[in-house]
């Protein structure tokens, strides 16, 4: 699907007063500086993944380093295991980044989407208020009522052999009759104290680029760069029993104790073995 450029939506711009459109102009103003990691903000109106157009961008060289792409809408927005992400138009953040971390070693960029939480969890809570936890290895979790529920998630794709497209999705004003599953939260839902979604996203690119900075200045190096304490601080799956659900249709349960340094969830064993998880579906059983 051909993206649509937000400024093609001028008959409904402010159809709905509660979700207005972003100002791409704006956040160009905001975010995009000589020096700094962002180099150029587009806002579309629709598209199908904002992470499938920026790969594909990315492999036929038509996009830099720090290019981001939001969309108003997703129709085809996806997240881990090809699972369906959809939402109304304008209720929340749907965007993606192309980064190029040729200082690190590409056995680190595993870390990417550990990082990009962090960043995210860190943005949310400065701007909506809002205490975002981390479930291993890329969903967003916020309480609504005394209830845990995934209110954004992450993809990262590789885009050829020197980039990566990270995605992000954020349910920011869905309402309980909109959620696509009982399951489902909002920032809304969770009682954010600022569901403006102009700042939100000024928020979260720039704690991104914070901590992309840091970890690239560190070869990567989760210890050195911070980020493996970060996300072991911000881990609501760590100190509880969880079920792994791997490839080949297996399955592990144990406790989540520690996320090693590859970024990967090691599992206590009934039988006393620590197994790490590099791969596969986290289900919690226990909470912490």
């Amino acid at each position: 699907m051909t993206p649509r450029d937000a400024s093609d939506d001028n008959s409904s711009r402010w159809s709905d007063l509660d979700r207005p459109p972003l100002d791409a102009a704006a956040l160009r103003r905001g975010l995009v500086r000589e020096g700094g990691l962002w180099s150029e903000v587009e806002v579309v109106r629709r598209t199908g993944s904002t992470n499938i157009d920026l790969v594909a961008r990315a492999r036929e060289g038509k996009a830099a380093e720090g290019a981001v792409l939001v969309a108003e809408e997703q129709t085809a927005g996806r997240g881990r295991l090809d699972r369906q992400w959809t939402a109304p138009a304008r209720s929340g953040l749907f965007f993606s980044v192309l980064l190029r971390p040729a200082e690190v070693p590409v056995e680190r960029w595993g870390w990417l989407p550990l990082l990009t939480g962090v960043a995210v969890a860190t943005g949310l809570a400065r701007v909506a208020g809002v205490d975002t936890a981390l479930k291993w290895p890329n969903d967003l979790l916020v309480t609504v009522g005394d209830e845990e529920r995934k209110a954004g998630g992450i993809l990262a794709e590789r885009a050829g052999d020197d980039a990566v497209v990270v995605g992000v999705g954020i349910n920011v004003t869905l309402r309980a009759d909109e959620l696509p599953v009982p399951q489902a939260g909002s920032l809304a839902l969770a009682g954010a104290g600022n569901t403006d979604r102009d700042p939100l996203l000024r928020a979260v690119l720039r704690s991104l680029e914070e901590w992309y900075d840091r970890w690239r200045a560190a070869g990567g190096d989760p210890l050195a760069s911070g980020l493996q304490e970060a996300y072991a601080a911000g881990c609501a799956t760590l100190g509880r029993t969880v079920r792994a659900e791997l490839p080949g249709d297996r399955s592990l349960t144990g406790e989540a104790v520690a996320i090693d340094g590859d970024g990967r969830l090691v599992l206590a064993t009934e039988n006393g073995v620590q197994q790490p998880v590099g791969a596969g579906d986290i289900v919690h059983l226990r909470p912490a």
